[in-house]
């Protein structure tokens, strides 16, 4: 392993690009609840806003197969192009090459579909011919079944590819809470996206340290009324 790849990412070091997050990609996974990749597509792509990470966005055959990119991904990046592909892998497309050579990082990280596509072929040819380090997030990245995906990722670990999930990625970008000036919206996407753990973050904000409830709306508590009991 060189040395390189013992460096934890950082917001300075890497830069990020989201392959074919298009619905028709999204209807071919088995590998993960389809729900669930998009909620960890959408909370990594909020990550990378929150530490301007440099992103890109690009897509295969949106107008005759694939779909228009899911739109709560596109909200994140407002205004941001999204680079049209006709090829599988989008390593055999210019504007991506140039793209990523812009952001100037060595180290991708990836979220897409197909793993054992679209991912692997991008991949193994930018880490060959480019020189990038690949940090693939396995559950922002689904596969046609659970060994495609399985079997594909294990392809790329043995090319020297890094398996990342999408909140350890977000948490080396953190490092300490210390960090103030991102320390509120990363609590906010574990919150909104991050499950049980985001649950137990709303308990301890409210019942422990008497926080507001988040919610946007008012409710009234009405108190108990005993009924009768025959």
């Amino acid at each position: 392993m060189t040395t390189s790849k013992l460096e934890v990412l950082t917001p300075h070091n890497c830069q990020i690009i989201f392959i074919d997050q298009q619905p028709q990609m999204a209807f071919g996974v088995q590998s993960i609840d389809r729900q669930v990749l998009k909620n960890n597509v959408v909370a990594l792509a909020k990550a990378a806003k929150v530490f301007n990470i440099p992103t890109v966005l690009t897509t295969v055959e949106t107008e005759s197969f694939s779909g228009n990119t899911f739109p709560e991904l596109l909200d994140v990046f407002p205004g941001q192009d999204i680079l049209e592909r006709s090829s599988m892998n989008s390593w055999d497309d210019q504007k991506v090459r140039d793209a990523l050579a812009a952001n100037g990082k060595k180290k991708v990280v990836v979220s897409g579909l197909w793993t054992e596509v679209c991912n692997n072929s991008f991949a193994l040819c930018a880490m060959l011919e480019g020189d990038y380090e690949i940090y693939m997030v396995a559950d922002a990245s689904g596969g046609t079944s659970k060994e495609a995906h399985d079997y594909a990722m294990q392809r790329m670990i043995q090319a020297g590819v890094i398996p990342v999930t999408w909140q350890q990625v977000m948490l080396e970008w953190q490092r300490d809470w210390a960090h103030k000036e991102t320390y509120n919206a990363v609590m906010d996407i574990v919150k909104e996206h991050s499950g049980a753990y985001g649950i137990g973050v709303d308990y301890a904000y409210t019942m422990v340290h008497k926080a507001p409830s988040r919610q946007k709306s008012e409710h009234r508590t009405l108190a108990p009324v005993a009924a009768p009991i025959r």
